[in-house]
């Protein structure tokens, strides 16, 4: 089963991300916040996002608020911040929750997948990263503290490439 199977989201600036034009990447899904002290990682998504993009790869952002209130702006501010502060050029989603009763369905499909340490379940922070393959399938998980660009991510990324 792909994760965008009903998983319907919204995209950042409004109307729908459309999660099926994913279909066929190599993606990577990130909860990003703009006021943690791992907000920094927006700058290695962005290299991640223009060294691959030719190859068929992505970076999507899901910015969530449930993480101290890291998230606290609008749609309009967490754009701009995201643009003026790190340059990002990757797609984003309107903000959503990741864990609760609230969780998105997007998530929903994501949580299960364990990371190298064996967890599951609930994302424990802002910037838990999932590699996705062009299936729509969970390549693997990443804890909040993984740098973007760190080897193991890197090499997950390269792995499921499509081109």
């Amino acid at each position: 089963m792909s994760v965008y199977e009903d998983a319907e989201i919204g995209a950042l600036q409004g109307g729908s991300a459309d999660l099926g034009q994913y279909l066929g990447k190599a993606v990577l899904i990130v909860n990003v916040a703009s006021k943690c002290g791992l907000t920094p990682q927006y700058a290695g998504l962005e290299r991640l996002h223009a060294q691959y993009a030719a190859r068929g790869f992505t970076v999507l952002g899901v910015p969530c608020n449930q993480f101290m209130g890291q998230e606290p702006g609008t749609s309009d501010e967490i754009a701009e911040f995201c643009s003026a502060t790190y340059g990002v050029t990757f797609p984003m989603t309107e903000k959503v929750d990741v864990n609760g009763d609230d969780r998105h369905a997007l998530y929903g499909n994501l949580v299960g997948t364990a990371d190298a340490e064996g967890h599951t379940g609930d994302v424990r922070w802002n910037f838990e990263k999932f590699v996705i393959a062009p299936d729509g399938k969970v390549a693997a998980r990443f804890s909040p503290q993984a740098e973007p660009d760190s080897a193991e991510v890197v090499a997950a990324i390269e792995k499921v490439l499509p081109a």
